[in-house]
């Protein structure tokens, strides 16, 4: 699942978050002949350009990650629903560009501890991913999971 979103405020803190959010370790499911299994992975921040970044992690996890970005509660001020530039719409151009989809509803019941109160979010949207066999040899080999 890959999560779009432009942070904005002092650099520092900005920074603060973006480590937070690299650092936290996911619980990834595998699948395989009707079992499951459970593979710990780290979270990725990638740096886009014009200042949007975007977080991947598990599938599992976006509740969590979007209620922690406060994707709920975000000012009218700061986002990009409605606005034009050079008359384009800029969440269609956007749309087109990254191949993003709109928030879903989410659950508010789970948070992560990251450092974040004075980072502002823009939400832009989610990515879903398709599964893979996983084809690296080892514990989870052919074992079948979200291919972030």
């Amino acid at each position: 699942m890959h999560i779009l979103f432009i942070p904005y405020g002092k650099r520092s803190e900005v920074e603060l978050l973006l480590r937070d959010m690299e650092a936290q370790k996911h619980w990834m499911k595998c699948r395989k002949d009707g079992k499951e299994k459970v593979m710990a992975i780290q979270a990725q921040v990638r740096q886009l350009p014009a200042g949007i970044c975007e977080y991947v992690c598990p599938r599992e996890d976006l509740d969590a990650v979007l209620t922690t970005l406060r994707f709920n509660f975000y000012d009218d001020r700061y986002t990009i629903k409605g606005r034009k530039i050079l008359g384009f719409d800029v969440e269609k151009v956007l749309k087109k560009l990254l191949v993003y989809e709109s928030v879903p509803e989410f659950k508010t019941d789970k948070k992560y501890l990251w450092v974040g109160e004075k980072v502002g979010i823009v939400p832009i949207g989610i990515r879903k991913d398709g599964d893979i066999v996983e084809p690296i040899e080892g514990e989870f080999f052919g074992w079948e999971h979200e291919g972030i």
